[in-house]
């Protein structure tokens, strides 16, 4: 007799992983995890063939069906949309490859919202988790050389939008540490220095927290809204920095420890060429509070 608790245990990883790069939000995701759940706890004998097979079937048929009503809540959406960031051991579990971690990225995430709900579905599984053709077929209900051409378009689209250098974590935390000082001092020169001429800024609050409500282009205009908005800093403000969605980022806490704000940022050519800032406080509720990064970090 299968224990189906323990065999959902082992996949409730990949099951994530899956739904977070769907939908780009931790709350959906684990709210698809669940209901995977429930139906893996009411299927019949006759239709499990392979648990995990099936277990990635429900999640992402769950996922697809989610993003098609979720368009037109994106579409109301206040200002820009940006996914749900993931640190610490949330963000190790699922991206804890190389390979897997910069499919986890902001930058990564933001391309996938040009892509249907079914391209996006066999993109990640063919691409990022390797599932062959004949297996997501069956998994969104098209036919294999269907499933081939929808692979091929999302794989086109994706690669045209990528950057077209790769930056390496060094380099990546070099520029993060640049920046939070120059933003932090209000140095417009040294900011410039660091930005992209193509530089684009988006601030993501969501109508429930102080942020441009739309995109800033430009590297003078980037480096003018951020040291205009200093003056909002409170003196017990805090910055770590930290990865966000297995990149160089960082974390500003309230002087009760509390989360307001991720940045991210995007590199290419030495440059950084996007900052995503999300104060959306609905979006940081699982961020860890600043006593448990401290106490993350201090662990071995």
């Amino acid at each position: 007799m299968v224990d189906r608790v323990e065999v959902f245990d082992q996949n409730r990883t990949l099951l994530f992983s899956i739904a977070y790069r769907m939908m780009g939000s931790v709350m959906e995701a684990e709210d698809a995890v669940q209901e995977t759940y429930l139906r893996w706890q009411q299927a019949s004998e006759d239709e499990v063939r392979s648990p995990s097979a099936y277990l990635s079937a429900i999640v992402t048929r769950l996922c697809i069906d989610r993003l098609r009503s979720a368009s037109v809540r994106r579409e109301q959406y206040v200002g820009p949309w940006l996914p749900e960031p993931v640190l610490g051991e949330q963000a190790r579990e699922i991206g804890d490859r190389t390979e897997l971690e910069d499919t986890l990225s902001m930058a990564f995430l933001v391309l996938l919202e040009n892509l249907t709900p079914v391209e996006r579905a066999v993109f990640l599984l063919r691409e990022v988790f390797d599932y062959e053709y004949a297996e997501i077929a069956s998994l969104v209900g098209k036919s294999e050389a269907n499933c081939r051409q929808i692979s091929r378009r999302a794989r086109q689209a994706v690669a045209a939008r990528r950057p077209r250098f790769e930056s390496s974590p060094e380099q990546e935390g070099r520029l993060m540490e640049g920046f939070l000082e120059a933003s932090l001092a209000g140095d417009m020169e040294a900011l410039l220095a660091l930005l992209s001429d193509e530089v684009t800024l988006y601030s993501d609050g969501g109508g429930k927290a102080r942020a441009a409500l739309n995109p800033i282009y430009g590297a003078d205009n980037v480096a003018r809204f951020l040291t205009a908005i200093r003056s909002d800093i409170p003196p017990d403000f805090t910055v770590r920095l930290t990865r966000v969605n297995g990149r160089a980022g960082l974390v500003g806490y309230f002087g009760d420890g509390s989360v307001q704000s991720v940045t991210s940022i995007e590199v290419d050519e030495g440059s950084i060429t996007a900052i995503r800032l999300v104060v959306n406080p609905e979006k940081l509720e699982n961020v860890p509070l600043l006593q448990q990064a401290e106490r993350e970090e201090g662990s071995p």
